[in-house]
């Protein structure tokens, strides 16, 4: 046996189904940190390239499938049409498998939302990674840049999340309705 990291434990920990359910189910609210939950959605999607996949109903509540928290970015409706927007306003480009800030991008976020594009270098973590959202199982942006808007509608009162113990729901001011509608279409 060759020395090296023990993924053997690590696959039985998310190997069995009742505990693979739970991890999935963790993954909506606090995993240990991002590099497991990253290990988590590549599992994912590799069950879904491999035809392995669960029929699973999105959240039911209206507001929670529009807008809510993942980890630190924007999901829901408005995280997967942000997305579509950047990708179609060609600021974000899709390369292989990796999505990669463009410099039209760059710019569109010094102008609009005062975002420093230095500002989104980590050495761990990724600028843009798309994130698959488990309501419109389509992706919406994580990585830096998904954490670094959402924290500017935050700042900017745009966007706050609700105030209710244990909520991930994102709920936008009206100004911050008009605001996301001028910068990424309106979601009407």
């Amino acid at each position: 046996m060759k020395a090296g990291p023990d993924i053997a434990m690590i696959a039985s920990l998310v190997g069995d189904p009742a505990r693979a359910n739970i991890l999935t189910a963790l993954m909506n609210y606090r995993l240990a940190d991002p590099d497991v939950a990253g290990v988590l959605e590549g599992l994912a999607g590799l069950a879904a390239r491999a035809g392995h996949m669960r029929v699973r109903t999105g959240p039911k509540e209206p507001a929670l499938r529009r807008a809510r928290i993942c980890y630190d970015h924007l999901a829901g409706d408005l995280g997967v049409q942000m997305l579509d927007s950047l990708r179609k306003q060609r600021l974000v480009r899709q390369k292989k498998q990796e999505i990669e800030l463009t410099a039209e991008g760059e710019r569109f976020l010094a102008d609009a939302l005062q975002i420093s594009p230095d500002a989104l270098a980590h050495p761990r973590r990724p600028v843009c990674k798309a994130c698959l959202d488990w309501s419109e199982r389509r992706h919406h942006l994580a990585g830096t840049l998904g954490a670094a808007i959402m924290t500017r509608f935050t700042e900017l009162k745009w966007a706050a999340r609700d105030s209710a113990p244990g909520s991930r729901v994102v709920n936008f001011s009206r100004t911050g309705e008009k605001r996301f509608a001028a910068l990424f279409g309106s979601s009407e």
